[in-house]
């Protein structure tokens, strides 16, 4: 092991009791969240959503950086509703019973893609235990239709895990998206906490195949740190991602939404991210993102052009 992780497992330890709740209330000076902005291109961007009537997981989930991706026009847009069937203890999305599914959907999707001028858009959604295949389907629709409109715009999913879905993650994979992400969270000895209903060999399986049926993708996948994780447990599911041949991982802070949601533990610094990026580098991901305020789609565009640099180098 180099001295970099064991410099990490060192310099990151579990901090149980009051003492460590009332720290974390505290937020240090390197977490730094941009006010929503009353720029052009903020407000072009979310008068665009609302007119098109599209939920973006930017405001659902109560993103710290929508502020920021708002005035330069990117939006990750979140299709299949506004209330998911699932109750992450992370999560700030509305828990219930979900809308009708909304055909028309996809078609809002690609107009705004085209009025925004995106060069790459990220399409996320909620959970939707209830539909027989997941929103597999809606998934697949809206990436045709974004095809159709803008041929130049690559297309980055961030799906749910399709959980007792069976052919639903070869439906979406198939349909040929640039990019299939799909979180992973926290390592699977929080899942009990953090992703209840959710099931981690299941997360990793998805990755897996979804690379398989589409081997010129790029697979991702994200995990927040904070909650009580330990450094072995991080540098686990790196090794777990990387034996699925998942191409980028994305590492961030988690933020608790509200007092109702799960506790955060802790921040972590700066540097302990830079230790988590410089490890994941010598695990062999292609591209990594590893910053307090990293979120999945964050900075999705330039990453992407990343993804594909690397890409070429490597050949």
């Amino acid at each position: 092991m180099s001295g970099d992780l064991v410099s990490i497992e060192n310099s990151i330890s579990i901090r149980l009791g009051a003492d460590a709740g009332r720290r974390a209330q505290r937020r240090p000076p390197w977490i730094r969240i941009r006010p929503a902005s009353n720029s052009a291109g903020y407000r072009e961007t979310r008068h665009l959503m609302r007119s098109l009537q599209l939920n973006t997981v930017c405001e659902e989930a109560a993103c710290p950086n929508i502020g920021e991706c708002w005035s330069t026009k990117h939006a990750t847009v979140m299709i299949l509703g506004s209330v998911c069937t699932r109750k992450c203890g992370f999560c700030n999305v509305e828990t219930g019973r979900p809308d009708p599914l909304d055909r028309e959907e996809p078609a809002r999707l690609a107009r705004a893609v085209t009025a925004l001028e995106l060069r790459h858009i990220v399409i996320t959604s909620v959970d939707r235990d209830d539909l027989p295949d997941g929103g597999a389907q809606q998934f697949v629709r809206c990436i045709r239709e974004v095809r159709a409109a803008a041929p130049a715009t690559t297309i980055e999913v961030l799906t749910p895990d399709f959980l007792r879905k069976p052919g639903a993650i070869e439906r979406v994979a198939a349909a040929g998206p640039d990019v299939y992400n799909h979180n992973l969270e926290t390592a699977p000895r929080l899942y009990r906490i953090a992703r209840l209903g959710a099931d981690y060999r299941h997360s990793l399986d998805l990755l897996r195949r979804a690379k398989q049926i589409a081997p010129a993708i790029f697979t991702k996948s994200g995990i927040m740190v904070g909650i009580g994780e330990t450094p072995e447990e991080v540098l686990a599911v790196m090794d777990d991602l990387r034996g699925a041949n998942v191409d980028f991982i994305t590492i961030g802070q988690y933020l608790r939404p509200t007092q109702k949601h799960l506790p955060m533990e802790r921040y972590v610094t700066p540097q302990e991210f830079d230790n988590y990026a410089r490890a994941a580098r010598e695990k062999g991901f292609s591209m990594v993102s590893s910053s307090p305020l990293t979120r999945s789609s964050y900075h999705a565009d330039e990453d992407f052009q990343q993804l594909v640099a690397a890409r070429e180098r490597a050949r």
